[in-house]
């Protein structure tokens, strides 16, 4: 099968077209209400409210992602993500209606940034959980890639849209654009019609594999079992250290070596930005066009690979002051990257029972995600401390010692087989 015949078979699937569309226009709306919240604040309180933003976006997401997992899996998962998006519609939208009325109070962007921390994770686990109730097993890498895409563009687009919106008609009236994105998102569930219900989170049995076996899912009942199987646990922290070079890379040195020492100040870090989700959009593509081998073994040294080979991508930061060399590195991260969690991703949602979805999306996906905050304090030392040197051999480390591992260490997915609840002796 062509790969435009591999997406277009997924996109047709069982509503996930619709959902995916309404996702993309949500994260669209994300990407242009984080940027114009935040030039309303800098505006109005400077840099002292823009710190205090940042932290009501993210702290909250941690809170949030140990509260929305349960409810994903208690509650139909349209019916939480259509709920969640109305709130949030009428959460960012109360600044523009505050504005029109005669004055936004100055708490109120810090409120809205919290709620809008707060429930992050409902769609990031909502959507990703709804997939396997979607689409066969086949078009799970195509699905995720599809995820992928949507977060690398609107890293991109939002913010760029937002840009010119704000000078063009003031920070506030862009977050109508958000909350109708909302409410975009909340339609195009609802035409979802396929069982998105709960399914039991029974005990499910794991044929004793090899170190080529299938990705069957874990035994046990609980996300204790999920978190205790051993190619979960290694997965996940392998990609939360790649994370935390991550986060040096995008939070810190990126903006500063644009600052100080690449020609073209903001414009040279716009091109970063761009070029490294070019990478990123690039691989999911490719990483879409075709199902890999679900055998565990093969599919970790597969995801070992494209993160040893995406830390060396970290190295390009020591190419200053050639934009060019630099931009490729940060292009060189996005593209193995991406295929890198999306086969990851499709390997969680073989082995993780149906009925723990919620939780698991949300709980991993919040512990993955928390460690990039690291990043950016590290680097901040480095660069004062040390220098670029030893912050882009720290960036490449972290990020690819965690690779080599599942590269070469015997991990599988062998797990004891409990075989009295399993068979119902």
């Amino acid at each position: 099968m062509s790969a435009a015949a591999a997406y277009a078979r997924v996109l047709r699937s069982g509503g996930f077209g619709r959902l995916w569309l309404g996702s993309s226009v949500s994260l669209l709306g994300d990407g242009m209400t984080l940027l114009a919240l935040s030039w309303f604040v800098v505006e109005r309180q400077g840099a002292g409210g823009l710190g205090l933003l940042g932290f009501c976006f993210s702290a909250p997401v941690v809170v949030g992602g140990l509260l929305v997992g349960p409810l994903l899996d208690r509650w139909d998962k349209r019916t939480v993500m259509i709920a969640d998006s109305v709130l949030r519609a009428a959460c960012v939208g109360s600044v523009p209606v505050a504005a029109a009325a005669g004055g936004v109070p100055r708490w109120l962007p810090f409120a809205v940034a919290a709620v809008h921390g707060l429930l992050k994770m409902v769609p990031m686990a909502g959507f990703p959980a709804l997939i396997p109730e979607l689409v066969d097993e086949s078009g799970l890498d195509t699905a995720n890639a599809l995820e992928s895409l949507s977060f690398s563009v609107a890293t991109v687009v939002g913010p760029a849209v937002a840009g010119v919106l704000v000078g063009a008609v003031g920070a506030p009236r862009v977050l109508i654009v958000d909350a109708a994105s909302f409410l975009a998102f909340a339609a195009l569930t609802a035409t979802v019609r396929r069982p998105a219900s709960p399914a039991p989170a029974g005990p499910v049995a794991e044929d004793a594999e090899g170190a080529e076996g299938n990705t069957a899912p874990v035994a046990g009942t609980s996300m204790r079992d999920v978190l205790r199987d051993p190619v979960i646990a290694v997965t996940t922290v392998a990609f939360m250290l790649f994370n935390i070079a991550d986060g040096m890379l995008l939070l810190v040195i990126g903006p500063w070596l644009a600052k100080n020492e690449l020609s073209g100040g903001a414009s040279a870090l716009g091109g970063l930005v761009a070029a490294l989700a070019a990478g990123e959009c690039l691989g999911a593509l490719l990483a879409g066009s075709r199902t890999a081998d679900s055998a565990v073994r093969p599919l970790l040294r597969r995801i070992g690979l494209l993160q040893t080979g995406a830390a060396l991508g970290f190295l390009g930061v020591l190419g200053e002051p050639r934009t060019v060399v630099v931009g490729a590195g940060f292009f060189a991260v996005g593209l193995l990257s991406a295929p890198m969690t999306v086969r990851a991703q499709s390997l969680r949602m073989r082995r993780i029972p149906p009925g723990l979805h919620g939780r698991a999306f949300a709980w991993l996906r919040t512990l993955m995600q928390g460690t990039a905050p690291l990043g950016s304090v590290a680097a901040a030392l480095f660069l004062d401390h040390g220098g670029l040197v030893p912050a882009a051999l720290t960036m490449a480390l972290v990020a690819g010692l965690p690779g080599l591992y599942l590269l070469l260490a015997p991990v599988t997915g062998r797990r004891p087989v409990r075989a009295a609840a399993a068979r119902g002796r």
